[in-house]
């Protein structure tokens, strides 16, 4: 089907669910899915369009996932109405209000919070043992985004021998952090670009159908070590440390992890998620030609070097990347 026949067949049946021949549809946004998102208004309401191609984005996981965070509490989109053989879900407008633009030094604290207490409420009461495990074999795959997009295709350098020996016992100390922690459910995608200010039970939260079973620092390390924003390591330690202590009330850590230990846990599983997304980043734009992110590389890439410089284990991986990308503009496109 070409774009203008889904086009066509989406507004059709946009009319067609809510009565109204003359509606029309405007672009609300797109992720580094093949889904995208269509904004319309009827009888003085907004709604989204989620259209969600079956062939390559079944929407029935999201669906699925949708109801079962609904149940514990969060506020994800309600659903009004789908047709699941043609991938058209008509859900409830959040709103515009992301979390990004309005994230500041003085709303940080309040927007975090409610972000936190939501976090919470998901890794307290959603059932994860049916979820696909966060486990060694998908940690070490994406890890290994990393050398192939960023090294290799990026910055043109194949790793030698040596180097890949440096790579592998950094990937291990990342990886054993992993599987230290106790597990829980992981949104996997928990940050300002998929959490909205809403007016009744904040944040609204999106982009939530790739839920696993795993580290129970990810999802705060998405939160606070977001790929779009930076905030002093003084200050997300101080977050990171109100979160340790509401896991510890609500008995889902011990008495043992101590703030030294749990800031350990956060800042590996934050430098895996970043390792990951430097890798991916590049192959959005070389693979799926999504240039959208490359602006984005130079936070992630300082985020992967400045929290590896914290442990004399990762010093080589540092001294590594750091020989590559020297002097390289990594937001620069490299030659086919």
């Amino acid at each position: 089907m070409t774009a203008s026949d889904r086009a066509a067949a989406r507004l059709a049946w946009t009319r067609s669910t809510l009565g109204d021949a003359t509606l029309t549809l405007e672009p609300a946004s797109s992720d580094a899915s093949f889904r995208s998102y269509w904004r319309t208004h009827h009888a003085g309401a907004s709604w989204i369009v989620m259209d969600s191609p079956p062939a390559q984005e079944d929407p029935r996981p999201w669906l699925a996932m949708g109801a079962r965070l609904a149940a514990a509490g969060l506020h994800v989109p309600a659903v009004h109405a789908h047709d699941l053989e043609q991938g058209f879900l008509l859900i409830e407008d959040l709103g515009t209000r992301l979390y990004l633009p309005a994230l500041n030094g003085d709303t940080a604290d309040q927007l975090y919070g409610d972000a936190m207490d939501a976090l919470l409420r998901m890794q307290s009461r959603m059932d994860y043992s049916d979820l696909p495990p966060f486990d060694h074999a998908m940690l070490v795959r994406g890890l290994e985004v990393m050398p192939e997009w960023f090294l290799g295709r990026h910055l043109g350098h194949t790793p030698d021998c040596d180097e890949w020996d440096v790579l592998e016992a950094a990937f291990d100390v990342v990886i054993r952090n992993a599987l230290q922690q106790p597990r829980s459910f992981v949104h996997r995608d928990f940050h300002s670009r998929n959490l909205l200010i809403v007016d009744d039970n904040n944040p609204g939260i999106i982009d939530f159908q790739g839920a696993l079973a795993g580290p129970i620092t990810y999802d705060l390390a998405s939160l606070l070590r977001d790929a779009y924003i930076t905030w002093p390591r003084e200050r997300i330690a101080g977050w990171v440390e109100s979160y340790r202590l509401r896991l510890l009330d609500a008995g889902m850590i011990g008495g043992d992890v101590d703030s030294t230990r749990f800031l350990r846990w956060f800042d590996l599983t934050g430098l895996h998620r970043h390792i990951r997304v430097l890798g991916q980043f590049y192959r959005l734009w070389y693979r799926d030609g999504k240039p959208g992110y490359l602006a984005d590389v130079p936070r992630v890439y300082h985020y992967v070097v400045s929290v590896a410089r914290s442990y004399p284990e990762l010093a080589e991986f540092v001294a590594l990347l750091e020989r590559h990308a020297q002097g390289r503009d990594l937001t620069q496109v490299a030659a086919a």
